[in-house]
C-alpha cells in the first residue's frame, strides 16, 4: 500500500539554511519525493509532518493536507501494486495535468470502428488484461516501463506465448496511437519507445503432399469426418479460401469463384477481389454438398463461430485417425497450398495472388496486373496435378 507524508530532508537543506517541504511517496520499501512550494526557515519549524512555530503554520498545514488528499485521490483511481515507487511519484506529479482520456475510453474508440466479431472480442480481451494489470489508467500515465512490465505480466501471470503477447501488445498500441495522432494525449517519451515486440512463433501448420493425400483419400463413414475431409480439401482446391468466405459463395451456375476476402474487406488497399477457376476436384465436392440456393449446406444448425470450431475439432480428429502426428486445422489447407506451390518452384508473387494476399507496396504495379486469373489457374492446376 502506497503512503504519503509531508517531510523535510535535512541533507537537502537550501544554501540559505531553509528547507523545502516535500511529500514522501513510500511504496514497496522505497521512497521518492515530490517537492512542494512551501518551505520552513529551519528544521525546528517542522515536526511529525506538520509546520510549527510560525504565524502561517495553520494555513500551510491546511494546504499541505489538501495537497496530500488530492494525491491520495489520484492513487485511488489506479491499483498501485504493479507500479514502482518512481512510477507512482511520476503519476502523482502529473495527476493534475493529465488529460482525462482513460485507456478504456481509448480502447472503446478503436473497438467501435471494428466490424468483425472475432476482432472485437480479441481487442476486448486485450483491454481486460491491461486493466487487470494496471487499472483503468489515464493514457498519459502509460510509459515504456509500464509496457515492459505488462509484457512480463502476460508471460508470468497469464502464461502466454510470445505470439499471443505480441498480439495483445500490438492491440494496446492500436488503442494509444490514435489518441496521440488526434492530439488528445501528449508524451515526452511515447509508451512503446524502445520496446521490442515479442517475436511471433512461426505457425508450423502445413502438411506434406503425402499427408494431404491421406486426408483426401480417407474412406471415412462418419458424417463429421466426411465434412472435415471435404471442407479441408475444398479450401485447398479453391486457393486456400477461408471458411467464412467459402460458406458465403453461391455456387449455382458458375465455373469461376470471385469474392472479396472478409478478412481484408475493410483493411486491404487496392485490388481486393479473388478470382479463380473452379477445378474439377473442387466441383466434385461442391456438388456433394450444394443446396438449392447454391450455398454449401452440411445439415447443421450452428452459428458460424460454433461451426468453425466444430470443423476444426473434426479436422484434428481426422488427422489423429490417419496418424498424422502434427497439429492440423482448417487453416493448414491454405498454409500447405502455399508451401507445396513454393516447393514446386512457383514465385511467391503468383502464390500470394492465388490465395488473395495483397501485393506488397514495393512491387511494381505491372507485376500485379500480369498475375490475373489465367496465371493463378495454371499454378493451381500444377499444384493439384502434383497430388496425383
Amino acid at each position: 500500500m502506497a503512503t504519503l507524508k509531508a517531510v523535510i530532508v535535512p541533507a537537502k537543506a537550501l544554501s540559505n539554511g531553509k528547507h523545502k517541504i516535500r511529500i514522501a511517496v513510500s511504496h514497496k520499501q522505497d521512497t521518492r519525493y515530490i517537492v512542494t512550494r512551501y518551505e520552513v526557515d529551519n528544521a525546528n519549524q517542522f515536526k511529525d509532518g506538520r509546520v510549527v512555530g510560525r504565524e502561517d503554520s495553520s494555513l500551510i498545514n491546511r494546504r499541505l493536507n489538501s495537497l496530500i488528499n488530492d494525491y491520495y485521490n489520484a492513487l485511488d483511481s489506479i491499483d498501485p501494486e504493479p507500479y514502482t515507487c518512481s512510477q507512482l511519484r511520476d503519476f502523482i506529479e502529473k495527476s493534475k495535468k493529465i488529460k482525462g482520456v482513460l485507456i478504456s475510453k481509448a480502447a472503446d474508440d478503436h473497438i467501435n470502428k471494428q466490424a468483425k466479431k472475432n476482432t472485437i472480442d480479441s481487442y476486448k480481451r486485450t483491454l481486460k488484461y491491461f486493466i487487470n494489470f494496471a487499472g483503468d489508467v489515464p493514457v498519459e500515465m502509460i510509459n515504456p516501463d509500464m509496457i515492459s512490465d505488462f509484457d512480463k505480466f502476460l508471460t508470468s501471470e497469464m502464461g502466454m506465448s510470445s505470439t499471443s503477447r505480441a498480439i495483445h501488445l500490438r492491440q494496446l498500441k492500436a488503442f494509444i496511437n490514435p489518441q496521440i495522432n488526434k492530439g488528445n494525449v501528449t508524451f515526452k517519451i511515447k509508451p512503446f519507445s524502445g520496446f521490442l515486440m515479442p517475436e511471433s512463433l512461426e505457425r508450423e501448420l502445413d502438411i506434406t503432399v503425402d499427408e494431404f493425400r491421406l486426408i483426401r483419400d480417407a474412406d471415412v463413414k462418419e458424417k463429421p469426418l466426411r465434412v472435415a475431409r471435404d471442407l479441408f480439401c475444398l479450401s485447398y482446391y479453391l486457393g486456400g479460401i477461408n471458411l467464412v468466405d467459402l460458406m458465403g459463395i453461391d455456387f449455382n451456375n458458375i465455373t469461376v469463384v470471385e469474392y472479396i476476402r472478409e478478412k481484408s474487406r475493410l483493411t486491404k488497399r487496392g485490388e481486393k477481389r479473388v478470382s479463380l477457376t473452379i477445378q474439377p476436384e473442387a466441383m466434385e465436392i461442391i456438388k456433394r454438398w450444394k443446396s438449392r440456393n447454391g450455398k454449401l449446406d452440411f445439415g447443421y444448425n450452428f452459428t458460424y463461430d460454433n461451426f468453425r470450431k466444430y470443423v476444426n475439432s473434426q479436422i484434428k480428429r481426422l488427422a489423429r485417425k490417419l496418424n498424422i502426428n502434427k497439429r492440423v486445422v482448417y487453416y493448414s489447407a491454405r498454409k500447405s497450398l502455399v508451401q507445396h506451390g513454393f516447393e514446386l518452384g512457383f514465385s511467391l508473387d503468383i502464390l500470394e495472388y492465388s490465395i488473395g494476399h495483397s501485393v506488397k507496396k514495393n512491387r511494381p504495379i505491372f507485376n500485379y496486373v500480369r498475375m490475373m486469373r489465367e496465371h493463378a489457374d495454371k499454378v493451381m492446376r500444377a499444384i493439384l496435378d502434383n497430388l496425383k
